[in-house]
């Protein structure tokens, strides 16, 4: 079939789906208020693909079909440079404020796709059912989430790499059929508005005995009997877009994933009980890289995005003329400038991997995730700094139709915009920097990947240091 449309997309969410968002059960999640309008964003998203203006940066084509470009296994550095055009594509049409399009976890099944004989030191039909799976979601343009965190009772327990059986997502049974799973796993973002959830180990799994029965991979239908799923409070609250630019388009929840007692059909296993393979994967096949160059691309979409607001902001107010305001712009500039050298320095340094494919080189990636969690917080703060008390000084858009209208327009003007204007540049700085939708941005952005300490520590660890540690040896044994 190739790429669907946005109504192909949205049909498809209505299903019987198990979902509940502040305390009750959804019908429809298409058109359940505070719920309806993410999903209509990235309807409009998809349809995208289709415009003939986008079309070769989008897409790619295979057997006569238009193929989502994220899905290409990339052959040459090329096609590395091509797939990240294309996921810049797509951050900059949300600016970065929706973390799970699509392309993210395309990303990862092509690599676990192309390196499927991985999963075959466990099985060999765990290989043959990963390459059958990329079939499906690359043909049918499939929206993917995906869970990969047990949750824990015992802070203890968790520092020794174990889980509770308590709550922690678990195999109970083995049938002719599949395999019987039951527990919880947090946290899949777009989880109510996706076709999918890959439901893959945390990477932190320890090779024990103990961890055996909580060493699988396997993705179902989001709409797979007994899988629920639990929303936190929507960011949406029916408000127009003028008056919440940001969270009435680009709300994606949140959700716990609940398991009782659920099948997964054999077909639709990858991993299973074997902790090492299952705490390997996502960096033997290179996933990892692919789905970092993703995000690489789309956070620098969003620090492009910090710069605009910042500078819309200045100009405004003639505040684009004062030195300190200046520098404190320059800052968000040198944020978004470090992510696009990063970007840039991992595509031109494309490598090919063990499975045939090229990837772009880890190291920029990677210091582009450990870097932009710790300033993303930052630009934030750039913008709450700037905008001030103005950021509550926001009437609403039902204030231009009421007996206090021109009282609105007159005295909520400033140097460089009318009344009007002025409150909807400062009403989307305050969705950015200030409201709850904002803030869980912030949140999102400081734990994506996991926390901040474990990312580090691992990047010390894939760090060439001998090299350097050699020129510090050699100056110390020189005698001239």
């Amino acid at each position: 079939m190739g790429i669907r449309t946005g109504a192909e997309y949205l049909a498809g969410l209505r299903d019987d789906r198990d979902v509940w968002i502040h305390g009750e059960k959804v019908a429809d999640v298409t058109s359940h208020p505070g719920m309806n309008r993410g999903p209509q964003t990235l309807a409009r998203f998809l349809d995208k693909q289709f415009d003939p203006t986008l079309q070769d940066v989008l897409t790619y084509e295979e057997d006569g079909e238009r193929i989502a470009m994220s899905f290409l296994a990339p052959k040459s550095p090329e096609d590395i440079r091509r797939r990240g055009a294309a996921y810049y594509e797509w951050a900059t049409w949300s600016n970065g404020m929706l973390g799970r399009t699509p392309d993210y976890k395309n990303a990862s099944i092509m690599a676990f796709g192309s390196a499927a004989a991985y999963l075959g030191q466990g099985r060999t039909d765990f290989a043959k059912n990963m390459v059958a799976y990329y079939d499906d979601v690359r043909k049918g343009d499939k929206v993917l989430t995906h869970t990969l965190v047990n949750p824990q009772v015992s802070f203890d327990l968790g520092k020794e790499g174990k889980f509770s059986p308590k709550v922690a997502l678990q195999i109970v049974k083995e049938t002719d059929a599949g395999v019987i799973v039951n527990g919880a796993r947090l946290l899949a973002t777009l989880g109510p508005f996706a076709d999918e959830i890959e439901v893959f180990p945390s990477t932190l799994l320890k090779a024990e005995a103990d961890n055996i029965p909580f060493a699988i991979a396997f993705a179902l239908p989001v709409n797979t009997p007994g899988l629920r799923m639990i929303c936190r409070d929507s960011y949406d609250h029916g408000k127009s877009h003028f008056d919440a630019p940001l969270s009435s388009r680009y709300e994606e929840l949140d959700a716990v994933v609940i398991f009782e007692n659920v099948l997964v059909p054999w077909k639709r296993v990858f991993m299973y009980r074997d902790p090492g393979l299952c705490n390997r994967a996502f960096s033997e096949t290179n996933a990892i890289v692919h789905m970092m160059h993703q995000v690489a691309a789309g956070k620098l979409a969003k620090a492009e995005f910090a710069v605009g607001l910042l500078c819309a902001m200045a100009r405004a107010t003639g505040k684009d003329k004062d030195m300190a305001v200046k520098g404190q712009i320059a800052e968000a500039m040198w944020i978004a400038e470090s992510v696009r050298a990063f970007l840039y320095s991992a595509e031109h340094q494309a490598e090919p991997d063990q499975w045939g494919n090229y990837i772009p080189q880890r190291r920029p990636l990677d210091t582009s995730r450990n870097l932009f969690l710790q300033r993303y917080p930052r630009l934030v703060e750039l913008v709450q700094l700037l905008g001030s008390s103005s950021l509550m000084a926001t009437p609403s858009e039902a204030d231009f139709s009421n007996d206090l209208s021109e009282d609105v327009a007159r005295y909520f003007q400033v140097e460089n915009l009318n009344g009007r204007d002025r409150i909807a540049l400062f009403r989307l700085a305050h969705d950015f920097a200030v409201s709850g939708f904002g803030s869980r941005q912030m949140l999102y952005e400081r734990f994506f990947f996991g926390p901040p300490n474990i990312l580090a520590s691992v990047y010390f660890d894939l760090y060439n240091k001998d090299d350097m540690m050699d020129r510090v040896d050699v100056l110390l044994k020189a005698t001239d």
